[in-house]
């Protein structure tokens, strides 16, 4: 063997093995992380607690629906994380809370599309671990369509099924919206102390950055995992440290990173699609695609995936199981089209109840869950 031919070989060789080693990296607990002690503002909406009060009292007040039957807070409820536990929600011409909330006699209008996310911790949405963090470009909604919670905050307005409803096109509701809180003297005032340099404070702008504010002020960042990476060891007992260890060498951290537990990052998984609506949801880019939730709070928040078709922690972790053993639960989605971060996994059924126990050290519920007793409207708080 000639002394250039040995050379490509040892090359191709080691290329080969750091490209093995590459493939087989396993996430350490350094690519983890806990929450800021505060959330970060936009430099174009600095939070102040008139802009919170204003955006607290928007945020339950069915003023801002079409029919003025819905509110942001009937499918985003403080008792339940302010997310709610069905596997997708009842948004316009429903009635009733909680897994008693139903459609009201005629009905055409369909069940929201995905299950809804959590409001908790969505000040902290895109913030990764040794990245700039914007929080006016962080990712929303499952499908990543939105950019920051001030342009979050006013699509369900706009959405047919959600708060908008038949009787007010998409491009004419938030006009609605606006010209109803104008009439309104106790909005008018607020309005006017909250953004008092503005000669029209009633704006469509002005009501996107106060809910907004608001759901900054909605944390869940001091949870007994955030105590112990800010140096409390004793914050997690052996048993959750080693379902944190297992976490990590499943690959569950390879999505799951950084403080909010997310690399916000789209993914096809194949989870099946919800049976409420009749259409199959193919995501974003049409391709199944879907943004990884995060894991904090997952006590409150079920069921789970954008399609809520998963009851328990058990039935996701199996699933993933199931999607490394080759087994494709959305007849939509083809073997191919799985992403390989998922199919490379190795969750065993052993690991399960291990890993659960560490995810429960993600919880926390000392977020703030009072309820207005009265909207400026007049109208029934939450909607009805």
């Amino acid at each position: 063997m000639t002394l250039g031919a040995a050379t490509m070989f040892f090359s191709c060789g080691e290329r080969n093995a750091v490209s093995e080693k590459a493939e087989e990296q396993v996430e350490t607990i350094a690519d983890l992380g806990a929450l800021p002690l505060t959330p970060t503002d936009p430099a174009d909406n600095p939070s102040t607690p008139e802009k919170v009060a204003l955006g607290r009292l928007l945020f339950f007040d069915p003023v801002l629906s079409g029919n003025k039957d819905v509110a942001c807070a009937t499918c985003h409820q403080p008792e339940f994380n302010y997310a709610e536990f069905l596997e997708t929600s009842i948004g316009v011409n429903g009635v009733g809370r909680g897994q008693n909330r139903r459609f009201t006699d005629p009905n055409d209008i369909p069940f929201v599309k995905r299950n809804s996310q959590s409001v908790v911790n969505t000040a902290f949405n895109g913030l990764r671990n040794n990245e700039v963090y914007d929080p006016a470009s962080a990712p929303m909604f499952w499908d990543n369509r939105a950019r920051g919670l001030e342009e979050q905050a006013l699509e369900p307005i706009k959405t047919l099924e959600e708060m908008r409803g038949n009787g007010f096109h998409e491009t004419g509701i938030l006009d609605e919206v606006v010209a109803r809180l104008s009439r309104l003297p106790e909005y008018r005032r607020l309005f006017s102390v909250a953004f008092p340099k503005d000669q029209s404070p009633v704006s469509r702008v002005n009501l996107a950055r106060s809910l907004a504010a608001y759901e900054r002020t909605l944390v869940a960042n001091n949870t007994r995992f955030d105590q112990y990476m800010r140096g409390d060891s004793n914050a997690l007992s052996t048993g959750e440290k080693e379902g944190m260890n297992a976490f990590l060498a499943t690959g569950c951290a390879k999505c799951h990173s950084g403080p909010m537990f997310s690399d916000f990052k789209l993914h096809v998984l194949g989870v099946p699609d919800t049976e409420n609506r009749r259409e199959s949801d193919s995501g974003a880019d049409k391709k199944y695609a879907f943004r990884t939730p995060s894991l904090r709070n997952l006590r409150f928040t079920g069921p789970y995936m954008h399609s809520g078709k998963f009851v328990t922690l058990d039935q996701v972790l199996m699933f993933y199981e199931d999607i490394a053993g080759g087994k494709l639960l959305n007849p939509n989605v083809k073997e191919g089209q799985i992403d390989p971060l998922a199919t490379q996994m190795d969750v065993n059924f052993k690991d399960i109840s291990r890993i659960v126990e560490f995810l429960n050290t993600l919880n926390d519920d000392s977020f703030d869950k009072s309820i207005p007793k009265s909207v400026p409207s007049g109208l029934p708080v939450m909607g009805k």
